[in-house]
């Protein structure tokens, strides 16, 4: 080996380096490491592996369903590569054993996260430790490759990211125009209902209550008896959710003046009298194992899930999937969620769904085509992961020499774009606006007299601002806390303070009052400046509050950006489903940078699906004119 080659693999061998994850990316990432010299890797992943995991990566067999991703991955590379040292974590991240000590020991951070909560709290850590980090995410063909170094480069919260859309509760129970809401009433209302914990209420309820007036019934109608038969339950459950509520809804006809009026449907029109002597019992259908599998097809003649089920086909599996639920994991029913690896669950979903859409004109989906939104799956592609994990190890390098003035993040396309798929970048300084790294005070528009202190906690520390252990002060006042070694005095305390308005505590939270939130695991603190309002647009505003203070700016072209949850592009909330973007003038990258194609904006805007190895994919064309290259 000649002296320049020894010179770039010095830092790549005496670097310690954390991977975060270990997917689709991850395991690319890791075996490209280990090909390219670097001799001490650290994995975290919580997951385990899946059968649908196998068609993509590659580290892992059908022997391993059901093992530590982390563990098998390493296990792996190590047999190629058996003199590096690979040391895994089968954990979760934001675990408190993961703190800033854990990850001060690192040269660099690299992640293949598949989800927004512990890439910042990934991002945060390494700002806390002066760690370098190198993200990156995949979605279908697109993908991604970012470098955020502490003072130099933006940090991974300095952009606003796009967030699963939401939707309005009234579309959703009452005027759904497009399949997406169905799926999300079947998946988050019905199957939740029926399945899931019987003690939390949903929009069902309001729901199953009108109905029950309707038929003359005065007990809750997704109470089954105890002598109940199965099919019967799931009869009086069809009419009501798809007959007798949607003549519930009809008969509002201020609601139709404009809209296609819904067709009530029972299940005495699509399904024949008994259905047990023409498919045959769910208790007699094969038992497995494992629950997941479970599914209602076989015993309907169904095999293909790319095929389009009609009426009758997916009323029959609506029934046999809820008689299965009953019959083989009876137990399990007050605890489930939907998961999109569950097949029962799928089927279900999927059958409710296309019911729903039938009565409302919707066209039909498959199964294959409804689990995929469900689960919002864009379908993975093995190369995109390869070559994103390639552009890793490049940004892991350059950062690892010090290389600054090289660094890039590089955006890979589906089409070429000047004859290139592959785009790069310069990085830019951080946002002075971004309350992570710059430290820029919020704002929140809050009802202080009806607001509750859990209603602060619950949708803005925690689920806005992701938070895992919070402290919340007024001044000198105390709020609230977590922590294991709190006493019990202080912790009914907090408790109690939970349950207060705002303006109730005992330091009163008011129209101009600042708080102090603090993360002492992330060693994150920022100030929330409050501001009261009395009132808040439920459609847009659904929170009942508003919090701003981070990048938000127009779209491209100047054109407002479109939503499907009627949520204006001005709504300062981190969290909605506004995709807003950033431009200097115009979609052009400054300077020197090359203008797009109307093409390649198509491409690169955020993508709205994710699966279980895929990220948010950012539009490389949205520059704020504030920003200035690292030098």
């Amino acid at each position: 080996m000649d002296t320049q080659q020894q010179q770039q693999q010095s830092p790549v061998q005496g670097a310690k380096v954390l991977m975060v994850g270990a997917g689709g990316i991850g395991c690319e990432l890791l075996k490209t490491l280990a090909l390219s010299g670097f001799h001490d890797i650290h994995i975290i992943d919580m997951d385990t592996i899946e059968v649908s995991n196998l068609n993509r990566q590659f580290l892992f067999r059908r022997s391993h369903v059901g093992l530590s991703k982390a563990k098998v991955a390493r296990d792996a590379v190590l047999r190629f590569r058996p003199h590096i040292n690979i040391r895994s974590y089968h954990a979760n991240v934001k675990n408190p054993e993961f703190d800033v000590d854990f990850f001060k020991q690192f040269d660099v951070v690299l992640n293949g996260l598949d989800n927004l909560d512990a890439r910042r709290h990934v991002n945060r850590l390494c700002l806390a430790a002066d760690v370098p980090l190198v993200e990156s995410g995949t979605t279908g063909f697109l993908g991604q490759v970012t470098v955020h170094v502490k003072g130099k480069t933006e940090c991974y919260e300095c952009q606003t990211k796009p967030t699963p859309k939401t939707y309005p509760v009234c579309t959703i129970t009452s005027t759904p125009t497009k399949f997406v809401h169905c799926i999300v009433w079947a998946k988050d209302l019905l199957f939740a209902k029926l399945f899931g914990d019987k003690n939390q209420d949903n929009d069902l309820n309001v729901r199953a209550n009108k109905a029950a007036t309707t038929s003359k019934e005065t007990d809750d109608v997704f109470e089954r008896a105890e002598d109940e038969d199965i099919e019967q339950y799931g009869r009086k459950i069809y009419d009501h959710v798809f007959g007798y509520n949607i003549e519930a809804a009809l008969a509002n006809e201020e609601t139709w003046k404009n809209r296609r009026r819904p067709r009530p449907i029972y299940s005495k029109e699509v399904l024949p009298e008994s259905l047990t002597q023409k498919n045959g019992s769910a208790q007699n259908c094969s038992a497995t194992d494992d629950d997941s599998t479970v599914s209602s097809m076989p015993l309907l003649g169904l095999k293909n899930p790319q095929e389009l089920w009609g009426l009758t086909q997916n009323s029959l599996v609506f029934i046999e999937a809820l008689k299965l639920f009953f019959a083989k994991r009876k137990k399990e029913i007050g605890h489930l969620t939907f998961d999109k690896d569950d097949q029962l669950a799928v089927e279900f979903v999927t059958a409710a769904a296309n019911i729903r859409a039938e009565s409302f004109g919707i066209p039909l989906h498959s199964l294959f085509e409804a689990k995929g939104i469900a689960g919002n799956i864009v379908h993975a592609v093995a190369t995109t992961n390869a070559i994103v994990a390639g552009l890793i190890v490049i940004e892991a390098i350059k950062v690892l020499k010090k290389d600054a003035d090289k660094y890039r993040m590089t955006y890979c396309l589906e089409h070429p774009s000047r004859k290139m798929l592959l785009m790069p970048v310069e990085p830019f300084e951080p946002n002075p606006s971004c309350y992570v790294c710059s430290k820029t005070p919020l704002v929140l528009e809050i009802n202080t007299q009806k607001s509750k202190l859990r209603d602060l906690v619950d949708k803005i520390v925690k689920a806005k601002l992701g938070m895992n252990l919070p402290m919340i002060m007024h001044g000198a006042s105390l709020l609230y806390e977590v922590g294991d070694d709190l006493d019990d005095i202080m912790v009914a305390n907090y408790n109690a303070n939970l349950e207060k308005s705002l303006s109730e505590l005992p330091s009163p939270v008011i129209n101009g009052s600042i708080l102090t939130v603090e993360d002492l695991q992330q060693e994150l603190s920022c100030k929330i400046n409050v501001k009261h309002r009395e009132e808040f647009d439920e459609e847009k505003e659904p929170e009942g509050m508003v919090l701003s203070g981070w990048t938000q700016s127009p779209a491209l072209n100047g054109e407002s950006a479109s939503t499907s949850n009627n949520e204006s592009a001005s709504t300062s909330n981190n969290e909605s489903a506004v995709d807003v973007t950033e431009s200097s003038s115009g979609p052009e990258i400054a300077s020197k940078k090359r203008r797009l194609s109307d093409n390649d904006k198509r491409e690169t805007e955020n993508v709205e699906s994710e699966d279980d190895d895929l990220m948010e994919i950012e539009n490389p064309i949205t520059v704020s004119k504030k920003k200035r290259r690292v030098a």
